[in-house]
C-alpha cells in the first residue's frame, strides 16, 4: 500500500477534479503489476495497474489489488474500476480510503464483496487521506482547501517600497512556486497585488496542460483595464462584489470544483482570510535579502490555530508550513 501511495504521487497536479489514487497488483507473495491515475480522463489506477500486468505477461487471475481509494462503481470518464477488478478475476481488494463522492460512498466496495470479492479497508488510511486532503475537503464541505503563501525579507517585510515591483526571492524558490501553483485549481490576490506587481499568476517553469483559474477580490473596480491577468487568454473570475465574509466566495468557486484555493495576495488580503479563520495551510517563504523601505506584515499563526507540519528550502529561502 505503502508503494500504491507512491505510485499515486504522478498524477499530481493532472487529474483534479479526481483525487490521486495509486493501485499494485500483488500474486503468489509479489509485485506484478503498478498503476496510477496519470491525467483527467485516462486510466483509472486499477484499470493501468490491469493493463501493466497484461503488457508484462502475467495473469491477474487470484491476484490481490491494493489500491489508496475504493474503486469506483459508476461509468463517468472512464467504465467503473469495479469490473476491471472483476473481469481480471483479482481475488481481494485492500482498501486505505473510503471513497466519500456520493456517486461511490461504499457502492464499490458492497459490488465486490457481492461478487465474493473478499474486501479491506482502511490499511495505512491516513497516509491516503493526506495525499488526498484536497479532495476529501471538498467532498466534505463543498468547498476549496485553501493555502496561504507569501514571501518575506529577512525582517518580515513583504515589499520593498524603494524599489519597482518586482520578485526577490532565488529562481529555484520560484519554480517551487510554480509547482506549488499547478497543484492548485485557482489562484486568488486582491486588486493591491494586481496594481503593484501586474502579475501573470500562470504555470510557466514546470510543464502543465492546464492552467489555474485566477480569482481578483476588486470591489471598487480598482485594477487597470491593461492587466495581464485581464488580457491573456487565460481565465481569470474579477470579483467586484463585496466579499466581506468571503464564504459565499468559496460556495461559488467549490460550485466551479475548485478543489485548493492558492491565496497569493497582499497583507491585506491574507489577513482578511486570517481573521475568518478560512485558512488551512500557511506557507511562509523567508528570504535573507533585507528591504530598504520595507513593508511590514504579521499574521496570527498561532498555536492554538496553527501547527508547524515542516521545515524546508526552496534555493536559497527557507520555507515553513503551517497547518490548521
Amino acid at each position: 500500500m505503502r508503494r500504491a501511495i507512491e505510485v499515486a504521487e504522478r498524477g499530481r497536479g493532472q487529474v483534479r477534479p479526481n483525487p490521486l489514487v495509486g493501485c499494485v497488483l500483488v500474486k503468489d507473495g509479489e509485485v506484478i503489476a503498478e498503476g496510477w491515475h496519470d491525467h483527467l480522463g485516462g486510466l483509472h489506477a486499477e484499470q493501468m495497474a490491469i493493463h501493466d500486468a497484461e503488457e508484462k505477461g502475467h495473469n491477474t487471475n487470484g491476484a490481490v489489488a491494493y489500491v489508496t481509494l475504493e474503486p469506483c462503481n459508476h461509468f463517468g470518464r472512464t467504465p467503473p474500476c469495479t469490473e476491471a477488478l472483476l473481469w481480471a478475476g483479482i481475488s481481494e481488494v485492500i482498501v486505505a480510503h473510503g471513497d466519500p463522492n456520493p456517486l461511490v460512498r461504499g457502492n464499490g466496495i458492497s459490488v465486490l464483496e457481492e461478487a465474493g470479492i473478499n474486501v479491506e479497508i482502511g490499511l495505512l488510511e491516513d497516509e491516503a487521506a493526506n495525499q488526498m486532503r484536497e479532495f476529501l475537503h471538498w467532498c466534505k464541505y463543498r468547498k476549496p482547501f485553501v493555502t496561504v503563501k507569501i514571501a518575506t525579507d529577512i525582517n518580515g517585510s513583504v515589499d520593498d517600497l524603494s524599489e519597482d515591483a518586482g520578485r526577490f526571492t532565488s529562481q529555484e524558490c520560484l519554480v517551487k512556486v510554480h509547482e506549488l501553483r499547478k497543484d492548485c485549481d485557482a489562484i486568488l490576490v486582491g486588486s493591491n497585488t494586481v496594481i503593484r506587481d501586474d502579475p501573470s499568476l500562470t504555470v510557466r517553469l514546470v510543464e502543465t496542460d492546464r492552467q489555474p483559474l485566477r480569482v481578483v477580490i476588486d470591489p471598487n473596480n480598482r485594477i487597470p483595464s491593461n492587466s495581464k491577468i485581464l488580457n491573456d487568454g487565460f481565465g481569470t473570475r474579477h470579483l467586484n462584489e463585496d466579499f466581506r465574509g468571503l464564504e459565499a466566495m468559496l460556495d461559488m468557486l467549490g460550485d466551479l470544483e475548485v478543489q485548493r484555493l492558492l491565496v497569493e495576495g497582499g497583507p491585506t488580503t491574507i489577513a482578511h482570510f486570517l481573521e475568518q479563520d478560512l485558512v488551512d495551510e500557511f506557507i511562509l517563504v523567508k528570504s535573507e535579502v533585507v528591504h530598504t523601505e520595507p513593508v511590514l506584515a504579521e499574521f496570527d499563526l498561532s498555536e492554538d490555530k496553527f501547527g508547524k507540519v515542516s521545515q524546508t528550502n526552496w534555493g536559497n529561502e527557507s520555507v515553513t508550513i503551517y497547518s490548521r
